[in-house]
């Protein structure tokens, strides 16, 4: 079956499980209860199998079912327990309660659902298997913080990847270097290509009280680990901060690292720019969209993404955005006309589109035409149409 001819919406008694290791509320909060609430209608029911925001697990119904597993303060440990519980849990849902497509969102957690989908075919049950890929996942698995025996552990974890692709009958990437990726793990298996989830409306919505031109802040959005890049942020920053006096940076993020966002804070310190560097912290993204709304642009100096979905949000504002060309980064911004692209792990590369930011005499023109796209880009009806489509064809490829 070609991509052409996948079905555009699924079975209406179609049950689906997603699992990942997303960490969620009870209740959900605003941005993700409207992303469960627009799968509604898309089959008969629908489960999540993830991480609460604490040790305590939890079950509860809104917009969909939700297991969630406890986030336990070591990786390792998180680790383990979704491999072994959450394909415990999966498991049961597929034998129990009629779950007969798995929505894994990433290649690891596509381990999981191949385990359970060979297990199902032992009692006679036929599940498929869609697995999503969000970023570099043979880079990524050792950016987000340092791990013991590192080689072992990129080993096994690429293992398990692998495991998961080879047993998917669906892919999803969310950008054409993602899609390009899955192609040499998975050459035949079908793929359809959708960014991630965001709450449009927050960014689009939030109105700007000055245009990009009028104001002097930078924004960083994304959460405080090595791969991010913000370490070469603050050391840009640090050579025009004397040509900018009025200029703040705002690091809006949780410290998902601690040991790199301890050391991003003595690096402040170390640079003199305590007075001009915020560290905010995880914020809902109304109040994101608020930090957008008053900057002059977005500094995203990546080493690996996916298609990150804050450059999405501070284009639907108007914001100009500067981000490293890497993975799916270039799918949505033209150098130098919708905003800036410089190489990854560059200084001089930064302090440069920084000041082509200061002296950019189009700088309005910049957002109007980022804006402009994004909100062709993306949207909560095309979110959701997708979702389905995917859905649907998962379904028939049972």
């Amino acid at each position: 079956m070609t991509i052409s001819t996948f079905p555009d919406t699924p079975p209406p008694d179609l049950r689906a499980c997603w699992i990942g290791n997303h960490r969620y509320s009870q209740p959900l909060n605003a941005t993700d209860a409207k992303k469960w609430a627009l799968f509604e209608g898309l089959g008969e029911a629908r489960f999540v199998v993830a991480f609460a925001e604490g040790i305590r697990p939890r079950r509860f119904d809104q917009h969909a079912r939700f297991y969630l597993l406890p986030a336990l303060p070591v990786s390792l440990l998180r680790y383990a327990t979704m491999f072994t519980l959450g394909t415990l849990l999966l498991l049961a849902l597929v034998l129990l309660r009629g779950v007969r497509v798995i929505v894994a969102q990433s290649p690891f957690e596509g381990a999981m659902g191949a385990v359970v989908k060979l297990t199902a075919r032992l009692f006679g049950v036929r599940v498929a298997l869609a697995v999503e890929s969000h970023g570099d996942f043979e880079v990524g698995v050792l950016e987000h913080r340092r791990v013991s025996l590192p080689g072992l552990y990129r080993t096994l974890m690429r293992a398990a990847a692998r495991f998961g692709l080879r047993h998917a009958d669906l892919l999803r990437p969310v950008s054409s270097s993602a899609r390009a990726q899955l192609e040499r793990y998975a050459p035949n298996t079908p793929q359809i290509q959708f960014m991630t989830w965001t709450d449009a409306d927050a960014f689009k919505q939030t109105v700007r009280v000055q245009p990009p031109s009028a104001c002097t802040d930078l924004v960083y959005a994304g959460t405080l680990i090595p791969r991010k890049g913000v370490h070469i942020l603050l050391d840009a920053f640090a050579r025009i901060a004397a040509e900018q006096p009025a200029a703040q940076v705002w690091l809006v993020g949780k410290d998902e690292n601690a040991e790199y966002a301890a050391a991003l804070r003595q690096q402040t310190q170390r640079l003199g720019l305590t007075e001009r560097v915020h560290f905010v912290g995880m914020v809902p993204q109304s109040e994101l969209a608020g930090y957008m709304a008053r900057g002059r642009g977005l500094v995203l100096d990546s080493l690996s993404e996916g298609l990150p979905r804050v450059v999405i949000e501070a284009m639907l504002n108007g914001l100009p955005v500067i981000a490293s060309r890497v993975s799916g980064t270039p799918d949505v911004i033209t150098d130098d006309d919708t905003g800036y692209l410089i190489p990854p792990d560059d200084v001089e590369a930064l302090v440069g589109a920084l000041r082509a930011l200061y002296a950019n005499p189009d700088l309005d023109g910049m957002g109007q035409r980022a804006q402009t796209f994004a909100r062709a880009f993306f949207s909560t009806d095309s979110y959701r149409a997708h979702t389905g489509r995917l859905l649907a064809a998962a379904a028939s490829l049972r």
